[in-house]
Formats: structure tokens, C-alpha cells, sequence
């Protein structure tokens, strides 16, 4: 019967994730509040589908503890030394003033000052797991601002060690603490403190030196899964000592992750348990929205929610000063801000650190539980509300700034869009005497172009009266370079009914993207990854063996069927079955025509083609 409850929590879980995080990420809110509604959902609270406490902490330490391993394993020493700037100012700046600050309204609120700072560490601390899944969903890591949070993030991981040997300095009770809590050190708390900060040094320099030897032992031996299950055992292993000397099992993985990311091996590892890692990280966020308490939060609702907003708001003050301070871009910092506002999962850990030590009484302990969670669930909306309604709010003032006075005029060629795309069209033809204008809607990016000499005008390029001031009327080709799909048609069509006479080419996101533009009159569109990734492919084939010029060939046949294809394919735009049928068609047509074209017999060393 154990074994059926077991398997039967097991599919309300995942029962629950799939029915709820598809209709999360659709309407927008992310897979993270889609989990965490999800947990909410089967708790002991709502459906109550998985009741029995001692489960869901079963489930939430698990989940905790492999999140934690991957996080640790993804910090190298290279990653970190790059960012030590960041790390080191801007991380501690942090974690010291969001504590200083919620230390002083706890103490307000008539807390002891040991209570005041403790919870302060512990609010201080952000979602690790939400912030980096936030970044990579948006695609947003290697911005200022996620560069920024991501190096707060690692300070904080860091910060946690020497929280945890701080928390029994704070102890109110230290003697009653040691003894509820059963671990086998006792003593002072100065003693306990040294103990646990000797005991982690020696888990990472032990780990350091004896680490090699077992994995290059381990890889001899040829069996792949034994990394898996030799990277299990040291997070057991681990976790049992921390447990011995009195800290949680989630750190002790942290350590062991650390550990790793020093090794050899670490990117063996992580490939073999990358592909768990979507799914434990959501098996936590169920685990965090089931453990919310739902009896507590409704008989001190308005205790809790004014918590809740205070910390937001404490730490988004302490978070853009810090932006302002640290030179982040202004654009940036209300990304930074909004991506650290929320608790996190390390808060689980210091929250029952503290109550078991005697820092926190276990009422406040079990109340700041209920916060941390319910501002986790609201990170992801807090998101959605700086995406859809504050940013916009933000870039009013540019987009009513009056556009350039464009100084340029009667040039054969206006490019509309100078990202990415537009740079190398536009290099290209001033490299070859073409004089060119440049539009472009950011105006922050049109600064900066400015600054690197390029001549480049801010403005609308759907608006006829910016075009006729760009010389238009004189122009031979616009080259539409825009990275929006739908702006760009609009922007074609602009052209077109204003300038019948110009050539119109335009960059395309993909086959139904040149569609539209096709439909809306453009002369030419290109898409933007088919000639690198067709290059790619020739290159390939020459690694393998193939003659240059025979590559360089095939790939000519290839883009040459596969713009008949796509030519073929607007025609019968509209009708599925037909696209299908003529997608079908047309590869067994280019396997007969490569074949052809293998059994020509041309001479292959052509002047200039290799040896």
C-alpha cells in the first residue's frame, strides 16, 4: 500500500504539471508560477490530492537538493573569476544592506535585534532557481541587467556558508537550541561556528585533491552511468556530514556541486544529469506551492501580506540604488531589481537553521516560511507586470522624441534597422563606396552608433514624412532590416505604396515570414540564418571529406531548389495539405537531383580549388 500512495503522489505531480504549466506559459506567466500554481492545486489546502506533510517534505527536500547540486556544479572558477567585480561589490553590497534594512523594520516591529538580522540574511537571499529560469526563458543572460542579477545570485550561493556559521552567534537560547536539535557537536556557539567553518573547508579543499584520482579511476572502468551514480554518492556522502555537524543536506549538495565544478569530469556530469534538471527544478516549485500554509495565511492574512509587499519593496529600493551605484544601464536596472525582489529557496534553510538554533522563534520561523513562498508565486507575475505595463510606461519619452534632423540626403540606399542584421548589409556597401542612410527606432542604440562615427538618424520608418526627409524619393533600394516580423511588414508596405519605383529588400524570420513580405510587394527577402546555416553545411561536408568545389557546388543546388520550393510554396500558402505534399515532393526531387549531380563526372581541380 506504501508503495501505491508513493506512485500515486507521483502521478498527481506530474498529472499536475502537465494539465497546468502548458496553460501557464501560453497566457503568458512562465512555467514557474505554472509549478507553483500546480503545487497549490493537489496540496493539503486546495484538493488536498497529496496530504501527508512528512510526503511533501520529502519531495521538497529532494527537489532542493538536486537543484541545489546543479547550481554549485555550474559555478567554475573561470565564471567566477570573470565576475569577481560583480560578485564581490555588488553581491555583498546586497546581502548586507536588504539585511540592515529588514533587521531595522523587524526591530521596529518590537523583534530582538539577533531575531531582526537573522531574518534578514534570510530575506536577503532570491530565488536562485526563478531568476536563472526567468533569464534563460526570455533570453535575457547576457544582458547588463541578467549579467548583473546573475552575479548577485552567486554572491548570495556563496553567502550562504558564512550565514549558516553566523546564525548560532545569534542564537537567543543557545544551550535549549543545541539540544532540541540533536546534532553531535554541542558546545558554544563561537565553538559550533569554527566547527562548521573547518568542516566546510575541509569538504572543498578534500574534495579537491581526492576528487581526480576517483573519477579518473571511475572513467577507466568505461561505464558511463557510474559518473551519475559516482556524483550521487559524494552528494549523499556529503550531505550525511553536514547533517552530522548540524547544518541542512540542501547545502552540504551545494558544496559537493562546487566541488565538481573544479573537476575535469564536471561537463560529463552535468550532460548525464542535465536532463533531470527541467524536472526537478519544477518538482521543487510544486513542493513550494504545496508547503504554502494556507490555515496561517487566512488567520493573519493582512500580517502576512504586508510582510510580503514590505520585503518587495525593501529590497527593489536596496536593488535599484545598487544599479544606480554600480553603473548598471538604466534600462536594466528595473530588470535587475524585479529578477531579486522575491525569497529564496536558501530562505527554507535558514528559516529552519535558525528556529532549531534558537535565533528565530518557531512561530516567526514558520510564518516567514509562508512570505518566502508566497513571493516566489508572485516573481513570475511581477515579471509580467514590468513586461506589459511598466516598461511601456518607460519608453513613452523616447518614442514621443522628435526624430533626427537627417543630414544625409539623395544616397542610393536607406537602411531601416542597423542591429545585428543591418550592421554587415551596411558595412558592406560603404566597404564598397555605396553611400547609404541609416534609421533606426532605439535611441539608445543610435547613440551608440554615433559614438563608433556611424551616421545614423532615430525615427519611425513607417512614417511616409521621415522616409521623404531620409531622400526617399531619390533612393534606388531599401534594405529593411528590422528584427520585429510584423513591424517589418508594415514597414515594407509604407514603402511601397510611397516609393512604387524602389527595389525593397527585406530580412526574414522564416518561410512564412517571406511570405508575408512577398504578399506585401518586397523585391527580395532573405532569411536571416540561411546562408550561415548553408555555409555551415558546405563546410561540414568539406570536414568529411568532401572536394571544395564539389561542396561549394551542392550547396548552390541546394539554395537554388530550395528557393523554387519556397516559390512553389507561396502560391499554396494557405492550404496545409498541399504544403505537405509539396515539402515531400520536393526532398525526394533534391535526393535525385544530388544523386545527379554525384554521378556527373567534372574535374575537380579547378584552378584555386585545392590541391
Amino acid at each position: 500500500m506504501e508503495e501505491q500512495g508513493f506512485l500515486l503522489s507521483a502521478f498527481f505531480f506530474l498529472a499536475a504539471a502537465v494539465v497546468v504549466v502548458p496553460f501557464a506559459r501560453r497566457g503568458g506567466l512562465g512555467s514557474v508560477l505554472g509549478y507553483l500554481i500546480a503545487g497549490v492545486l493537489i496540496g493539503p489546502y486546495a484538493l488536498g490530492l497529496v496530504r501527508d506533510p512528512e510526503e511533501i517534505l520529502h519531495f521538497a527536500e529532494f527537489g532542493v537538493v538536486m537543484m541545489l547540486f546543479l547550481v554549485g556544479l555550474e559555478l567554475e572558477p573561470a565564471k567566477l573569476w570573470r565576475l569577481r567585480i560583480p560578485i564581490l561589490g555588488t553581491g555583498s553590497a546586497q546581502v548586507v544592506g536588504t539585511t540592515l534594512a529588514i533587521a531595522a523594520l523587524a526591530m521596529m516591529m518590537g523583534q530582538p535585534w539577533q531575531t531582526g538580522v537573522a531574518v534578514g540574511m534570510a530575506l536577503a537571499m532570491s530565488s536562485t532557481a526563478i531568476a536563472l529560469q526567468t533569464l534563460n526563458e526570455r533570453n535575457l543572460m547576457n544582458t547588463p541587467g541578467g549579467q548583473s542579477a546573475f552575479s548577485v545570485l552567486l554572491f548570495q550561493d556563496i553567502a550562504v556558508i558564512p550565514i549558516l556559521a553566523l546564525i548560532p552567534l545569534l542564537a537567543l537560547h543557545p544551550v535549549t537550541a543545541v539540544a532540541d536539535h540533536g546534532d553531535a557537536l554541542g558546545g558554544a556557539p563561537w565553538l559550533r561556528a569554527l566547527t562548521v567553518a573547518v568542516f566546510v573547508v575541509a569538504i572543498v579543499t578534500g574534495g579537491r585533491y581526492l576528487l581526480r584520482p576517483i573519477f579518473r579511476f571511475i572513467a577507466r572502468s568505461g561505464v558511463r552511468e557510474i559518473f551519475t551514480a559516482t556524483a550521487l554518492l559524494l552528494v549523499v556522502g556529503i550531505a550525511l556530514l553536514m547533517q552530522i555537524i548540524g547544518l541542512s543536506p540542501a547545502l552540504g549538495t551545494f558544496l559537493a556541486g562546487v566541488v565538481l565544478a573544479n573537476s575535469e569530469y564536471r561537463i560529463a556530469l552535468e550532460s548525464d544529469i542535465e536532463p533531470f534538471k527541467a524536472l526537478l527544478l519544477g518538482l521543487f516549485f510544486i513542493s513550494v506551492g504545496m508547503s504554502i500554509n494556507f490555515g496561517l495565511l487566512i488567520d493573519q492574512a493582512g500580517l502576512i501580506v504586508a510582510i510580503v509587499l514590505g520585503m518587495v519593496v525593501v529590497k527593489l529600493a536596496v536593488l535599484l540604488l545598487l544599479g544606480r551605484l554600480f553603473g548598471i544601464p538604466k534600462a536594466q536596472r528595473l530588470l535587475f531589481a524585479f529578477l531579486l525582489a522575491q525569497g529564496g529557496e536558501f530562505a527554507f534553510v535558514l528559516f529552519q537553521f535558525a528556529a532549531s538554533e534558537g535565533a528565530v522563534a518557531p512561530e516567526v520561523a514558520e510564518m516567514m516560511v509562508v512570505v518566502v513562498a508566497l513571493s516566489m508565486v508572485l516573481a513570475p507575475l511581477m515579471m509580467v507586470l514590468l513586461d506589459r505595463y511598466i516598461q511601456p510606461l518607460l519608453r513613452d519619452p523616447q518614442q514621443k522624441r522628435a526624430e533626427d534632423k537627417i543630414e544625409a540626403h539623395g544616397q542610393p540606399v536607406i537602411i531601416i534597422g542597423y542591429g545585428r542584421f543591418g550592421q554587415i548589409v551596411g558595412r558592406f556597401l560603404l566597404a564598397n563606396g555605396v553611400g547609404t542612410v541609416i534609421l533606426d527606432n532605439d535611441p539608445d542604440h543610435v547613440e551608440v552608433l554615433r559614438k563608433f562615427g556611424v551616421q545614423a538618424f532615430y525615427g519611425d520608418a513607417t512614417r511616409i514624412d521621415l522616409l521623404e526627409a531620409a531622400g526617399g524619393d531619390k533612393a534606388k533600394l531599401f534594405v529593411v532590416a528590422i528584427d520585429d516580423a510584423e513591424k517589418t511588414v508594415a514597414t515594407v508596405e509604407a514603402i511601397r505604396l510611397r516609393f512604387p519605383n524602389a527595389q525593397v529588400f527585406a530580412r526574414a524570420r522564416n518561410r512564412d515570414h517571406v511570405y508575408e513580405l512577398w504578399a506585401a510587394g518586397v523585391h527580395q527577402a532573405k532569411r536571416e540564418t540561411f546562408d550561415s546555416a548553408l555555409s555551415m553545411g558546405r563546410d561540414a561536408l568539406v570536414a568529411l571529406g568532401e572536394h571544395p568545389y564539389a561542396a561549394r557546388r551542392r550547396a548552390r543546388l541546394f539554395a537554388n531548389h530550395d528557393e523554387q520550393v519556397l516559390a512553389e510554396g507561396f502560391k499554396v500558402r494557405d492550404d496545409e495539405e498541399s504544403l505537405v505534399k509539396l515539402s515531400r515532393q520536393s526532398r525526394d526531387q533534391l535526393e535525385k537531383l544530388v544523386a545527379i549531380d554525384r554521378g556527373n563526372a567534372r574535374p575537380e581541380r579547378e584552378e584555386g580549388w585545392g590541391d
